[in-house]
């Protein structure tokens, strides 16, 4: 088998889905926005639990974790098996061995992309899209064996803490890492997103890239989302698209949690220029 699986990998609420939608509508260098709804088209998710019924040839239950994880070298093989170059598979699972299962196997792996954004920004969208508090956001994404359980229509995924996180993904690894900051992406689109273009091996056409970042736009996709909604946002949200700019924390973020924030990602926030 081929690899051929690229992954665009993040910890949730980190741009995941931005740079999935500016991929789709590069991709498809149409003269209008490509539907929010349809863009996950371009990116498998590796968590859908109907992709795993499917290999079983069954409805599995996704509360069964073992089984779950001892299915899914199966599921992504099957990904795999069209024989193309390149699957774009997104993933929130840290790169890491759970229960005995490499999670993200270098025998199926091209390459991966992966975006990490501000956590103390992070844990913000974190609290909105799981309906929880910022304290509860905080604790659940200092803790190393934070998952998001098993639902009906997804299974588990091992994500940690952000800094073991980002530390899994932008560590020594078998094949090229792209890594992106989401604040970078904001400040400078063009310089970013089209470095995301060239890792999937597509030519950068600078009309084709001003169209699909302005297609991609916050105020677009939250403008479709109130009109059409969005299959991706948790029943625990209002909306899936909220402000999309950095800098939130500063405002929003309880003091004494940006204090916790700090003392627990101090070392990787200071690594990738979240902090002097």
């Amino acid at each position: 088998m081929k690899k051929s699986i690229v992954w665009m990998a993040s910890y949730p609420k980190s741009g995941n889905t931005w740079t999935r939608i500016f991929l789709a509508n590069y991709m498809a260098n149409a003269s209008k926005p490509i539907p929010i709804n349809n863009a996950h088209r371009i990116a498998i998710g590796d968590a859908i639990a109907k992709t795993y019924s499917m290999v079983a040839g069954r409805p599995i239950d996704t509360q069964d974790i073992d089984l779950t994880l001892q299915m899914r070298p199966r599921v992504l093989r099957g990904i795999v098996s069209n024989n193309a170059d390149i699957n774009l598979v997104k993933t929130h699972n840290a790169r890491i061995v759970a229960h005995g299962i490499p999670l993200i196997p270098d025998d199926l792996t091209r390459s991966a992309m992966y975006i990490m954004r501000n956590p103390l920004d992070m844990v913000l969208s974190y609290a909105r899209h799981y309906g929880i508090s910022q304290a509860d956001a905080c604790h659940a994404v200092s803790h190393p064996d934070n998952v998001n359980m098993p639902t009906e229509s997804m299974v588990v995924q091992f994500i940690g803490s952000w800094s073991d996180h980002v530390r899994s993904w932008t560590g020594k690894s078998a094949y090229p890492v792209l890594v992106l900051r989401y604040e970078d992406l904001l400040a400078d689109p063009h310089t970013h997103f089209a470095k995301v273009v060239e890792h999937v091996g597509l030519p950068v056409e600078p009309e084709r890239l001003d169209r699909a970042i302005r297609f991609a736009s916050f105020k677009e996709l939250s403008a479709q989302e109130k009109t059409q909604g969005f299959v991706e946002k948790s029943q625990e949200s209002d909306r899936f698209f909220a402000k999309g700019t950095s800098d939130q924390w500063k405002t929003d973020l309880e003091p004494r949690l940006v204090k916790k924030m700090k003392r627990a990602h101090r070392k990787v926030m200071t690594q990738f220029g979240y902090l002097e």
